[in-house]
């Protein structure tokens, strides 16, 4: 009885210790979903009620380029005019989207044909395919490179494609399934969150060398990031147990962890408002201000299919593809509650 007694003491300490060294929001101190984000438009989207993935928003433009993944569509709207500019064909289970503004590309991963395509964002006409990827997801794009870097997330690899001629150059194995992939501006590195070994890996794109393997401890299945360029803070989410991490970018240290719907998903960050938005599969979407190297839950609502989100950090308005509303695809468009 003592020992265990002395047992029970022991794992209380260690477990308040670690609350310490990483502190847990939780999703009962939500406000409600009207005092976070109010709605601004539900417009209707083309195509069968069925599965969104990624979007990737080109600021320069003006457009959002939305994966409807179960219609094997590309969506490309205009935020500026509220209005569907196309609507394309033939990408196949597709999931990742990435927008290069300066070289007049979007980026899609043609899952269900194993390859990435590259559209010409002026003519919206596809430029080339690269492959076979098992099974590619993220995208991310190194400028100074013309590389596409993607998320092959059961190939336990990060494949890397040669963007000036569309072809595939190298698979960089990484010991586990590829979560996201992204483009860090600041350092020029690849960031990739590594399932399984739960790590955040950082990548030279110059190279294709792995610069070094930082470990998440208590995020299970590391999936989406976004980053806080200016702060050098990155934001993963684990997918397995419904958390959050701060990552500091100068120390790759884990500062905080967090608690979020499960199964989180896509992650956007508005620069501008420093404010987080976690989706989940669940359809819960967290929402959190940055400040002093740490989050504060502002509050969360729930939507039915959820799980994918993009920001505009001009106008601060949020992107909500949602499959089914009343039998048909919206996409839904709404504002910070305290923003006019």
């Amino acid at each position: 009885m003592t020992n265990r007694r002395n047992l029970q003491t022991f794992v209380s300490r260690m477990t308040a210790a670690m609350l310490l060294v990483f502190p847990v929001a939780h999703a009962q101190s939500a406000k409600p979903a009207d005092k976070v984000l109010a709605l601004v438009a539900d417009v209707p989207l083309p195509g069968p009620a069925v599965r969104f993935d990624y979007q990737s928003f080109d600021a320069v433009n003006g457009q959002l380029y939305i994966a409807h993944m179960n219609a094997d569509q590309l969506v490309v709207f205009d935020v500026r005019g509220r209005k569907l500019v196309a609507n394309l064909d033939g990408f196949r289970r597709v999931h990742g989207v990435f927008a290069a503004p300066k070289v007049h590309r979007l980026f899609a991963s043609a899952t269900g044909d194993h390859e990435v395509i590259a559209v010409d964002t002026q003519t919206l006409k596809i430029a080339g395919k690269a492959g076979p990827i098992d099974y590619p997801d993220g995208l991310a794009y190194a400028p100074r490179q013309r590389k596409v870097f993607v998320s092959d997330e059961h190939g336990g690899v990060d494949a890397v494609i040669d963007a000036t001629s569309n072809t595939l150059i190298i698979k960089i194995p990484l010991g586990g399934g590829a979560g996201n992939t992204v483009y860090d501006s600041v350092s020029g590195r690849i960031l990739v969150a590594v399932h399984g070994v739960n790590e955040l890996i950082a990548i030279d794109p110059a190279t294709d060398n792995i610069l070094g393997r930082y470990p998440l401890p208590g995020i299970e299945n590391p999936h989406g990031i976004a980053l806080d360029g200016a702060d050098r803070i990155a934001f993963v989410a684990g997918e397995k147990n419904h958390s959050l991490a701060v990552v500091d970018l100068k120390t790759m240290k884990m500062l905080s962890t967090y608690e979020v719907g499960d199964d989180p998903d896509v992650l956007a960050f508005d620069p501008g408002l420093k404010r987080l938005y976690v989706s989940a599969e669940s359809g819960t979407v967290a929402i959190f201000q940055y400040g002093n190297r740490k989050l504060t839950l502002l509050g969360s609502l729930n939507m039915p299919h959820a799980h994918t989100v993009a920001v505009d950090p001009e106008t601060h308005l949020v992107y909500f593809p949602l499959q089914d509303i009343n039998g048909h695809p919206v996409l839904r468009i709404m504002r910070p509650a305290d923003q006019k």
